[in-house]
């Protein structure tokens, strides 16, 4: 077996990094040192291991004379995301000449590189980095960006909404669309990519980590809560549910759930990443038959499945 392939999975599935015990847990100690020796993976920090991207932007941005942005920059602050990027990501001053053969390798973004904006080691500070990469990604690779950012205490919620105050430009509403549902208690980028999906459903609102007491039961905390609707939002992770005592417990906490009225939605990595619209189709149907149950609205399922 290949292991080096197996521990770039586990990582690239986690986000981009993660901590040694987990990366252990998913291969084996042996699998973890080959892939390091190999220069797979690099070790960030003590107890912590990374794909090497954001070294390769840092390449990228010193041999141009330029600055690491956007998705390089994430890297380089350690932020988990949905997709490891496959190029580097650099900003260089208005004016720059880039050549076409440089530009084939990287992806170079012009602007004034104004004071406040760059933080140490040639790239940009942390809130400039979610602004970028939510003008540039799509919303659920922005969304879980900009989760993490929060997560890892990098940047504020007060400091997020101070940038959005006086963003302007071309993409404004997909910054602000981003810096508006961004939440430090989703817990990893799969849970952010499944809520982006959620919050296209008319309807529905999930919110990540609610607390659910069960009467005579122990408090649970699933990973996305519709409390209004009794909906609860599973993202189902093999990584992180993989032993029989994990399958045992997560039995017992769904089954009580169900037992106390509520709906369960379980999804798995690969529906989450691949098929959207399926899963979006799925919250749909749900959230209409339980806003109807409800006696709320109902949203029209069939013309919003069409649409979509």
């Amino acid at each position: 077996m290949n292991h080096t392939v197996t521990v770039v999975t586990a990582i690239t599935r986690c986000g981009g990094t993660a901590d040694a015990g987990t990366l252990i847990r998913l291969t084996s100690r042996h699998a973890v040192s080959k892939a390091v020796q190999r220069q797979v993976i690099v070790r960030d920090s003590r107890g912590r291991y990374a794909l090497p991207t954001a070294e390769v932007g840092l390449r990228a941005a010193n041999r141009l004379s330029a600055v690491m942005s956007h998705t390089s920059a994430a890297a380089h602050w350690g932020w988990e995301m949905k997709v490891t990027p496959a190029r580097p990501t650099v900003t260089v001053p208005r004016n720059r000449k880039v050549p076409a053969q440089v530009r084939a390798e990287v992806d170079v973004f012009w602007r004034p590189l104004a004071p406040g904006r760059i933080g140490p080691a040639f790239v940009t500070s942390p809130v400039q980095t979610v602004l970028d990469c939510a003008r540039w990604l799509p919303f659920d690779e922005a969304l879980a960006i900009a989760d993490s950012a929060l997560r890892h205490r990098s940047v504020t919620g007060a400091e997020l909404a101070g940038a959005g105050d006086v963003v302007r430009g071309p993409g404004r509403p997909r910054v602000l669309r981003v810096l508006q549902a961004a939440d430090a208690r989703a817990d990893n980028p799969f849970e952010s990519v499944l809520r982006a999906i959620a919050l296209d459903v008319p309807g529905l609102h999930l919110v990540p980590q609610v607390e659910i007491r069960i009467p005579g039961r122990r408090l649970v905390r699933p990973d996305l809560v519709d409390e209004r609707l009794k909906i609860v939002v599973e993202a189902d992770s093999f990584e992180h549910h993989g032993s029989r005592k994990a399958l045992v417990l997560d039995c017992v906490r769904y089954d009580n759930l169900v037992s106390d009225g509520w709906t369960v939605l379980r999804f798995a990595w690969e529906q989450v990443m691949f098929q959207p619209a399926w899963v979006r189709r799925t919250l749909m149907v749900v959230t209409g038959r339980q806003t109807s149950a409800n006696g709320g609205p109902t949203v029209s399922v069939k013309r919003a499945i069409a649409a979509d």
